[in-house]
C-alpha cells in the first residue's frame, strides 16, 4: 500500500501591524495577519512568502474598507470569514490553507473614536431635550425649578420663557424663511439682484402684516 506524504503548511506573519482603511473616516484598522500556505509544485516564484503576505494583505484591505471601525469584533469576523473561503485553485504559485486576521486600533484612533461617540451622544441628548422640553416654555421653567433649591426670580422665569419661545419660533418660522432665502439667492448672479429680491420679500411681509 502506497503511503501519501503531505508537507506541513508554511506559516508567515506580518512583522508589523498593517494599516487597513476602514469605512469610518480617519480611523484605520491595524491588522496582524498570519497565513498558512503551501507552494505549488510548478511555481518558480523567487519569493513566495512575500507574495503570500502581499496578496493576503491586499485581500484584507479590500474587505476592510467597507467595514466600520466602531465594531472591531464584527469587522474581524467578517474579514476572517471571507478570507477563509478563498478558492485554492485561483493562484498559480501557492495554496492558502488558513488565514487569521487580528484587528485593533491605535491609541490615537481610539481617542478620536471615543470623542466622536461622545459628541454624537451629546447631540442626541440635546435633540431629545429640544423635542421633549425646550419646545414647551412651561416645561423649561419646571425643569429649572427641579434642578435648584431656591425659587428663581420672576424676571428669570420670564427670561427662560422668552428664550424657549424664541427657540420654538426660530424652528417654525425664521429658520425656514432664511433657508428659503438662501436658496432663492443662489438664483441671482449679482449682489444688486439679491438686494432687490430681499427688498421685495420685505415689502411683501409688510403688506401681509398691514392686511
Amino acid at each position: 500500500m502506497t503511503r501519501l506524504w503531505r508537507r506541513e503548511p508554511r506559516k508567515t506573519t506580518s512583522a508589523q501591524p498593517r494599516r487597513l482603511a476602514s469605512a469610518t473616516p480617519g480611523i484605520p484598522f491595524e491588522a496582524i495577519i498570519t497565513a498558512w500556505w503551501q507552494p505549488k509544485r510548478r511555481s518558480r516564484h523567487l519569493n513566495l512568502e512575500e507574495l503570500v503576505r502581499h496578496d493576503v494583505t491586499a485581500a484584507a484591505g479590500e474587505l476592510a474598507q467597507y467595514l466600520e471601525a466602531t465594531d472591531l469584533p464584527a469587522a474581524q469576523d467578517a474579514i476572517n470569514a471571507a478570507l477563509g473561503n478563498v478558492d485554492p485553485t485561483t493562484n498559480a504559485h501557492y495554496r492558502l490553507v488558513r488565514v487569521d486576521v487580528l484587528l485593533s486600533l491605535s491609541a490615537a484612533s481610539r481617542e478620536i473614536l471615543a470623542q466622536r461617540q461622545a459628541d454624537t451622544e451629546r447631540i442626541r441628548r440635546l435633540r431629545f431635550l429640544k423635542e421633549q422640553l425646550y419646545d414647551d416654555p412651561a416645561l423649561v421653567v419646571l425643569d429649572r425649578l427641579e434642578h435648584r433649591s431656591e425659587r428663581p426670580m420672576d424676571n428669570e422665569i420670564e427670561y427662560i420663557q422668552r428664550l424657549a419661545r424664541s427657540l420654538r419660533a426660530n424652528e417654525s418660522w425664521w429658520r425656514p424663511l432664511l433657508e428659503q432665502w438662501e436658496q432663492l439667492g443662489e438664483g441671482f448672479s449679482n449682489t444688486e439682484m439679491q438686494h432687490r429680491a430681499m427688498t421685495a420679500i420685505l415689502n411683501s411681509l409688510a403688506a401681509l402684516k398691514e392686511g
